[in-house]
């Protein structure tokens, strides 16, 4: 308690050292205001208030100046002071900005608001232009509260996630703040160099705050909130928009600001609402409050998101620039909710930056050396905007709470508890913890590993690990895993294990070994799971799961090379045993339906083989290519970004040699490439394409022929582009050369959205094109309409299309029930 004390009191000691003027602003009624922007007239020394309307204004010089107050919807007043002294208080009570119809020409009977929108759609590309360059200083603050949020989720304790959780189970649980410089270059050019970075309870922490992720600019036709939001003053804002001239006032330059509230045409579109604020005869934007929800960015946990950005009027540029913004959000689901606040605070705008072609690379995010290690003195100095009591009492607690937590012996007794053999273990497994040396030992329970197939009946699965986590923030590790199998029916026993390595964070340095015995899928890419394999084995007599038994030994390695390029590369000695099925026990016998042999190739001769036992050796190589990679480097590792501009092309040759048969030896070579490109209004569509050659492969095993996503179930996981969801697993297995097509596109809103009724769904409209050709066999196509975003309220997790597939000119269709979570 005294240690807590005492940090509040360096605070506030510190705030007085460095505070040379500050003061609080309120509106008429005396409630703060938070996010009000004050500069000097120059322009030389800016600030904005926090939540509590607390401001702060970095001057130390004795003299003369006069100070901006500036806030949406509130007149901007100009103070005079004579600073002779420091700390100097200036309070400040803003009135309301009282707007007026006079000045408004209406012509012919034209909406007057739609003249200054469609003037600032004219103007849209040349004020855009304006900012295609640049360069300022950027300070951003994230805070995120939970409420009533619950003891364990989905059986796994919550914990007070850092201590954030008070015994109301709410509070702060994640405070941060980052010091930046940014560079920017149209059209995608950019550059964040952090200076400063604090995480409240680790000391050691770096910001997840991005200046690339938190820039929002209205001039561009859509704004991506996981979702593209169609700015109301997009190109095609007409179409989404409906305008009204609430008023006009006068800023303090003396030009006109038209007030415009702006409401949407459809409820279900991408859409925002609230105001925008736009200067006559320049046609820029002042200001914006706008506001979006949870269901237009189709993340229906979240309520809603408030933006509102401030500007203020740059000589150099002939430009008001935007100098604040503020994100709000509130979210809730599961029972339990909250909200939080990213505020952004831009200065120092350079317009005229002299770059090069050495100014902007493929890093566009990295930080200072000893970034995280600035103290108090250096944040109360350079923070722009103060703490709010509620966030400092935050950094202070938690900064106890992480001096307390990092010892042995509360990891230790923390260890105790959580360590101490359970009744639930015996049914779900057990693991053993050691929190001090990143230790920990995991078995599992027979109960969870259950599933059933025709092969072993009734089987289990045990895995038993042992991982080391290494790094200064446990980002590698190490890791022993074991998997024992029984199999009730088979009367059989399997055992296989391995060893993983990751060496580094940055180049992704990873080492696997790997041997054993064990039941494996004769497509390895395992295109049906264990636990779909049971149900539809036992419920419906479905066995489509095809079985084989693998002996095997491997060593693999990969690395990434470059941003952008990753090789793997793969050796392994294996034998391959044929299986047969060992039992016909079903819970629900269907009188139309019935159990096949496990060789896919004779699905009604159950004596039957898909290939002889035999040994063989196999290499693979691998390349990850993505075109123009970008990437951000933090100080324990280096992370991918990723860019739909170009696409992803992955190459590699796999090779059969040294098999006891020459017959079984054979090269592949594989070729795929991938992409995701967003279309703005109109969605995104996406598209795969797949192709290989064989090479001395005609008697090769079936298990080295080029497998295809099939699907069999009628449901539907994860994305379908690269899936065939009509497709018989094992048809269309080829030995030969091969090309596979996909494409999909997500129309998010813009089809089904112009529809009345149908767009209050928010369902989204999803078409589909697949399609396989092989050497010697008729092409195999299919063909899908589809509703993605299905479900009730918050709760959107299901997808259902309806697919045709052809085939030799027979058509079959069938209805695909998708879950994603």
């Amino acid at each position: 308690m005294l240690k807590k004390l005492f940090g509040l009191l360096l605070f506030l000691t510190v705030s007085q050292a460095f505070s040379q003027i500050t003061g609080v602003v309120k509106d008429k009624n005396g409630t703060p205001l938070p996010y009000v922007n004050i500069y000097t007239e120059t322009g030389a020394q800016g600030t904005t208030t926090n939540d509590d309307g607390i401001y702060e204004l970095k001057i130390d010089q004795k003299g003369s100046y006069t100070l901006v107050f500036q806030f949406l919807g509130y007149k901007t007043q100009k103070k005079k002071i004579e600073a002779e002294s420091f700390p100097l208080a200036i309070d400040v009570v803003l009135a309301t900005e009282s707007t007026s119809l006079d000045e408004v020409t209406v012509e012919s009977g034209e909406n007057p608001a739609n003249r200054i929108i469609r003037k600032a759609i004219e103007s849209r590309e040349l004020n855009a232009r304006k900012l295609e360059s640049f360069t300022a200083d950027f300070y951003s603050r994230g805070l995120w509260r939970i409420k009533n949020a619950p003891e364990k989720i989905l059986g796994q304790s919550v914990g007070d996630l850092g201590g954030g959780l008070d015994s109301t189970r709410s509070g702060i649980v994640y405070l941060s703040e980052t010091i930046s410089k940014i560079a920017f270059q149209k059209p995608d050019d950019f550059k964040e160099k952090i200076i400063a970075s604090k995480v409240s309870g680790d000391d050691n922490g770096f910001s997840l705050n991005s200046a690339q992720e938190a820039y929002f600019s209205f001039y561009e036709n859509t704004l991506e909130i996981n979702s593209e939001i169609i700015s109301p003053i997009a190109e095609y804002a007409f179409n989404y928009y409906r305008y009204q001239l609430e008023g006009t006032f006068f800023d303090d330059r003396g030009n006109m600001i038209n007030k415009v509230l702006v409401t949407p045409k459809r409820t279900g579109d991408r859409i925002f609402s609230g105001y925008v604020y736009i200067v006559e005869d320049l046609w820029q934007i002042y200001g914006v409050e706008l506001t979006t929800t949870g269901t237009a960015i189709q993340v229906p946990p979240i309520e809603e998101i408030v933006i509102k950005q401030n500007y203020k009027y740059s000589e150099e540029n002939n430009l008001y620039i935007q100098i604040s913004q503020s994100v709000d959000f509130g979210f809730k689901m599961f029972g339990f909710g909250g909200n939080g606040t990213f505020t952004a605070v831009y200065s120092n705008y350079d317009f005229k930056p002299q770059f090069d072609k050495s100014s902007f690379g493929r890093e566009i995010l990295s930080f200072q050396e000893q970034a995280n290690m600035k103290d108090s003195l250096y944040w109360k100095e350079k923070r722009p905007v103060p703490l709010t009591g509620e966030e400092i009492d935050d950094y202070v607690r938690k900064d106890s709470i992480q001096e307390i937590r990092s010892t042995k012996q509360y990891k230790d007794s923390v260890d105790a508890v959580n360590n101490t053999f359970g009744i639930t273990d015996v049914l779900f497994g057990y693991t053993y913890t050691n929190s001090w040396k990143h230790q920990n030992f995991s078995i599992g329970a027979p109960i969870s590993g259950i599933g059933f197939n025709t092969v072993q009946g009734w089987n289990t699965n045990i895995d038993v690990g042992y991982t080391q986590r290494t790094g200064e923030d446990q980002e590698n590790f190490w890791r022993i895993n074991s998997n024992l199998s029984y199999g009730l029916s088979e009367e059989r026993f399997r055992l296989s294990g391995g060893f993983q390595k990751k060496f580094d964070n940055f180049n992704k340095k990873y080492l696997r070994i790997s041997g054993g015995i064990k039941a494996s899928q004769i497509d390895e890419t395992e295109p049906i799971t264990p636990l779909l394999n049971s149900i539809s084995t036992i419920f419906f007599e479905r066995n489509y799961m095809k079985l084989y038994e693998k002996s095997f030994a491997e060593i693999g390695y990969g690395q990434d090379v470059f941003p952008g390029i990753r090789l793997f590369g793969a050796l392994s000695w294996e034998n391959r045993k044929p299986l047969f099925n060992n039992t016909d026990h079903v819970i629900i016998d269907r009188d139309d339906v019935a159990y096949t042999s496990n060789n896919p190739l004779e699905p009604n001769n159950f004596g039957s083989r898909p290939f002889d036992e035999h040994t063989i050796f196999k290499s693979n190589l691998f390349a990850d290519i993505t075109f123009g990679q970008k990437y951000m480097t933090y100080p324990n590792g280096r992370y991918n970004v990723y860019e739909s501009k170009y696409p992803k092309l992955k190459l590699s040759w796999e090779k059969g040699f040294g098999g006891d048969d020459d017959k079984y030896n054979f090269d592949q070579f594989k070729a795929q490439i991938r992409q995701e490109l967003k279309l703005g209004n109109k969605g995104e569509f996406s598209y795969l394409i797949n192709g290989g050659v064989f090479s001395g492969a005609e008697n090769i095993s079936l298990v080295d022929y080029q497998h295809f996503n099939a699907n069999q179930t009628r449901i539907g996981f994860g994305s379908y582009v690269g899936k065939f969801n009509l497709m018989p697993y094992y048809d269309f297995s080829t030995n030969d050369n091969y090309a596979e097509f996909h494409a999909e596109h997500d129309f998010q809103g813009w089809a089904l959205g112009k529809l009345p009724l149908i767009n209050k769904l928010n369902f989204n409209l999803i078409l589909g094109a697949h399609r396989l050709t092989t050497e010697g066999r008729n092409p195999y196509s299919e063909y899908s309409v589809g509703l993605d975003n299905l479900g009730f309220g918050k709760y959107r997790f299901l997808r259902l299309d309806y697919v045709v597939s052809d085939f030799g000119g027979k058509r079959d269709g069938a209805f695909i029930f998708g879950l994603k979570f």
